[in-house]
């Protein structure tokens, strides 16, 4: 078998996938070459051309792929039990402290260390 074959990509695949990038450059060569067109004309063509090439790219089997990955993906984020305004506000507060804190801590230990080292190499008054 070929390393194509393997990976489930066939020829008209990947010429699937050149045609979608194909369509998607043209589309935006053209809103480049067609400077007597309106800008909002232009914009409709870049946009035709990527909604083109997506269609195109998703009759591949990589495409298919990915569209598979995406429905999973929507499936599990409705499965995420999302915290309430209530435990956001709390987690929030507590960082906020907790970062307050740290930063007294650290501002501390910094004029502790600026002040030994002066001692300690002389400089300062």
């Amino acid at each position: 078998m070929t390393e194509h074959a393997e990976n489930g990509a066939s020829a008209l695949d990947i010429a699937k996938l050149v045609a979608s990038a194909a369509i998607l450059v043209g589309g935006i060569a053209a809103f480049y070459l067609l400077v007597d067109v309106p800008l909002a004309a232009r914009w409709l063509i870049v946009l035709g051309a990527l909604a083109a090439g997506i269609v195109v790219a998703l009759q591949s089997a990589q495409g298919r792929e990915f569209w598979q990955f995406v429905q999973g993906s929507r499936i599990e984020l409705r499965k995420v039990v999302w915290p309430t305004r209530q435990e956001t506000l709390q987690t929030t507060l507590v960082v906020v402290v907790a970062i307050f804190v740290l930063g007294i801590f650290f501002w501390l230990l910094d004029m502790a260390l600026g002040a030994i080292t002066r001692a300690l190499t002389g400089q300062g008054g």
